[in-house]
């Protein structure tokens, strides 16, 4: 297992220099796909419809990883460290390093992925218009529409989705507070984990798949819950631990003890902590990027910032 796969996955390849990972919750996705969507090809007499069935859900997969690199490339921009993509029952997640450091910085890394299945679908669309009645201008049609839904979808304005996080930075930046921004995104991608419920319920309360719908929605729902759950769990937590910048708690001038590890001392937030727990001391020593001394870092000084944050 690679550094960056995480327990419960399988490493597939990589693309663009990341670890691409799969969970196996996305092969039991896949077959149900396949039998979901092969009858619509029944009438291809050319080609068994389970076959094409198959190939408009790799197609599907493609898509949802292109997702996912507009992701990875936008935060690369911004010179924010990507461990890996990983492709799930319901959908796709880039795991990125840190948090963004300013609402634009969220905005853009957040909406890149909506925008790219747009694009795919725009294309698709345009693609299939020009090639006329044929089973591959359906298949390609029908990867149009999955992925204009997809884009759609994504961009409700509730985490843990990407709108969810497109509107968290721009509550973010019209009040100045990231803190309050997760806090409303998180608790409108609640709603919508109820309101995904409702719909189905109301939509399918007559339908012949009534069931198998009911347990997609249910595993929607609950995926949206859970990811707007833990993001107001960890609101708090994370605004706190942004506010954590060497310089800002560093004594500058300070005299530093002999042999102690040496930190950059531009060092803010996750990228901080990390560092000081890749080289655990009682004090660190400052520089600026020219390699000049700025002063001397304690744990107790991060650990006293971050209590006061708190009040």
């Amino acid at each position: 297992m690679t550094s960056s796969q995480r327990p419960g996955t399988w490493r597939i390849g990589r693309v663009v220099g990341v670890d691409v990972l799969i969970k196996p919750s996305l092969l039991l996705m896949g077959v149900a796909l396949v039998l979901l969507f092969a009858p619509r090809y029944d009438d291809r007499s050319d080609t068994s419809p389970y076959v094409l069935a198959t190939v408009f859900v790799l197609a599907l997969y493609v898509s949802i990883l292109v997702h996912e690199i507009a992701h990875v490339l936008a935060a690369r921009a911004y010179r924010m460290r990507v461990d890996s993509v990983t492709l799930h029952l319901l959908g796709g997640e880039t795991v990125i390093e840190g948090e963004s450091r300013t609402p634009a910085q969220e905005l853009v890394t957040s909406i890149v992925g909506p925008l790219a299945s747009l694009v795919i679908a725009l294309a698709a669309f345009a693609v299939s218009d020009s090639m006329g009645f044929s089973t591959t201008s359906d298949i390609i049609w029908s990867i149009a529409w999955v992925n204009l839904v997809v884009a759609g979808f994504n961009m409700l304005p509730g985490l843990p989705l990407d709108g969810g996080r497109v509107f968290r930075a721009i509550i973010w930046a019209v009040t100045g507070n990231e803190e309050t921004g997760v806090r409303i995104a998180g608790w409108i991608g609640r709603f919508t984990a109820v309101a995904v419920v409702a719909f189905a319920l109301f939509s399918f309360s007559n339908a012949r798949d009534t069931t198998l719908n009911l347990v997609v929605a249910a595993f929607v729902a609950f995926f949206l819950w859970e990811g707007a759950s833990d993001a107001l769990r960890n609101a708090g937590r994370n605004a706190r631990i942004n506010l954590l910048v060497a310089r800002d708690i560093g004594f500058p001038g300070a005299t530093p003890p002999p042999g102690v590890p040496h930190l950059p001392v531009d060092l803010r937030g996750p990228a901080l902590l990390r560092a000081m727990a890749a080289q655990p001391a009682e004090a660190y020593v400052l520089t600026e990027p020219d390699g000049s001394v700025f002063g001397v870092l304690t744990s107790r000084a991060v650990d006293d910032a971050y209590r006061a944050s708190r009040r």
